[in-house]
């Protein structure tokens, strides 16, 4: 089938294009920058247009001779009037698909009960009703908590089980909760591309448990090897409180973090099972919690993690692309250059750029780094522990701690844009360049452009530990690359 995917980039999206693609459907994605997917491995095998969804005109191009559309697009920003935003490019959908004779719409929701709603839910629920309404028969999959690797809810039980042995916890640790695997949202999602054509209505999904998420936050610590956690109740801590504590002591940041907990204060249980009247369980029957945990972390430990929340957009968070050289003209930029030799191989020497961040840090004072990192983290930011997808490798668009990855150049060249809370724009430049006089040169620079007084205040109040953490970060990336050489040389001569 024709089939268009919203939502590429992101967790649920990233995943179901290349199983589209295995079923053998026909792929078109929109997405704000074809320059998100130019690391993707099935970039090649799909068509991209570029567009924003809140531009009609791009959704008109998009949707263009497709026979369905999967919208798995949702903002998680905790500020500005989002739910509007939501609703108004579902209204765009809905008009564009109806003009070009789309036959199915997937939408992919989340369980809800009736009532009053957290803001998240209530928008959520206002899309699938929009697309519904369409005039395009549409079936709205709604999903409780999806536990996969890189998922933002099962890397929250993970973090706080993990760093918690004992849980004060906000009373919803005792709601019900029925989770799903990755992998049976996927399956539902595929083979809903052949639904009854009459079909419009909404469809819950959920795995075969129904679970307390505090039972959830015990069912990982006993897959992950820990000790259960006792865990108490207490009506004091209200969602907000409960979202900055996760915030604090998760790498998930406070944007992510409130529309999660939000969320967590009902139930999310399966209200009916039709869904099994159109879609057969998968072979095998469909993922039991503590099996999903198990395939999650053995993902994990495999550093086979396909999409992960922490590429998501930030909200609030810098987006725009470091202007040329040539076009600073005019303003103020602060710069710190520098250059070091190594005797290193330029592939050596790129292997440490790479690999920088996460659990190899950043190769100069680990405390700096830290207490940047949490004062990141207290005013709502990312910090510093968001670590990265891939131990080894990066992609364009990655996440990288507090910073993504905007421009990479495998073998030569890595841009990092700055996404901690800071006043002004900032970037930092890697590259690895052959010496021809023997090994490499390594050449690393800091950009920043500083908004206002404040910026130029805040560039100059860390300007004396510039000396330590920059140079620092050339002498030890630089020297890091010549004793992985030493070591080849050494593993040579004894082979």
């Amino acid at each position: 089938m024709r089939i268009l995917v919203t939502g590429a980039t992101g967790y649920i999206g990233g995943r179901l294009v290349p199983r589209l693609l295995d079923a053998g459907h026909d792929v078109r994605v929109i997405v704000r920058g074809a320059e998100r997917l130019s690391d993707v491995p099935w970039a090649d095998r799909v068509e991209i247009v570029e567009g924003d969804l809140a531009d009609a005109a791009a959704v008109k191009r998009a949707v263009e001779g497709r026979e369905v559309v999967y919208y798995l697009v949702h903002s998680m920003a905790g500020t500005g009037d989002f739910e509007r935003t939501e609703s108004t490019i579902a209204r765009i959908m809905a008009r564009a698909a109806k003009a070009a004779d789309v036959k199915r719409i997937v939408y992919l929701g989340g369980l809800h009960p009736d009532g009053d709603l957290s803001p998240h839910l209530r928008s959520r629920a206002e899309v699938g009703r929009i697309l519904l309404e369409s005039g395009v028969p549409t079936a709205a999959l709604q999903a409780g908590v999806v536990i996969g690797s890189g998922s933002a809810s099962f890397e929250m039980i993970r973090h706080l089980t993990d760093v918690l042995p004992y849980m004060p916890a906000p009373k919803w640790v005792r709601n019900f909760i029925q989770p799903i695997a990755v992998r049976d949202v996927l399956y539902y999602l595929v083979e809903s591309a052949e639904l009854p054509a009459d079909l419009n209505r909404t469809l819950d999904i959920g795995g075969p448990d129904v679970l307390r998420y505090g039972q959830m936050m015990n069912g990982y610590a006993v897959e992950a090897g820990l000790p259960q956690r006792p865990i108490a109740s207490l009506p004091v801590l209200t969602p907000w409180l409960a979202a900055q504590w996760v915030n604090l002591v998760t790498p998930i940041p406070r944007a992510l973090a409130v529309p999660i907990v939000s969320s967590l204060q009902f139930d999310a249980v399966v209200s009916e099972n039709d869904i099994e009247k159109y879609i057969p369980d998968p072979e095998g029957g469909l993922t039991g919690y503590r099996r999903a945990v198990r395939l999650a972390l053995g993902k994990m430990r495999a550093g086979e993690v396909e999409t992960s929340w922490q590429n998501s957009s930030v909200a609030g968070a810098p987006s725009d692309l470091l202007p040329s050289d040539p076009n600073w003209s005019g303003h103020t930029v602060y710069l710190d250059a520098r250059e070091q030799h190594t005797p290193a191989s330029t592939d050596q020497l790129w292997t440490i750029i790479e690999g920088i961040g996460g659990q190899n840090g950043w190769y100069s004072f680990p405390l700096a780094w830290a207490v940047r990192g949490w004062m990141d983290k207290l005013v709502g930011g990312v910090g510093l522990r968001r670590g990265r997808r891939d131990a080894k490798r990066l992609a364009q668009g990655d996440a990288l701690d507090f910073w993504r990855v905007e421009e990479i150049r495998r073998g030569t060249f890595l841009r990092l844009r700055a996404e901690m809370k800071v006043p002004g724009k900032a970037w930092l430049e890697l590259s690895a360049e052959p010496d021809p006089n023997g090994g490499s040169v390594y050449r690393q620079r800091a950009v920043f452009f500083p908004q206002g007084l404040a910026g130029r205040a805040y560039w100059f109040a860390i300007l004396p530990f510039h000396g330590v953490i920059f140079a620092g970060m050339a002498n030890r990336i630089t020297a890091a690359a010549a004793a992985g050489n030493s070591d080849a040389g050494q593993a040579d001569t004894a082979a």
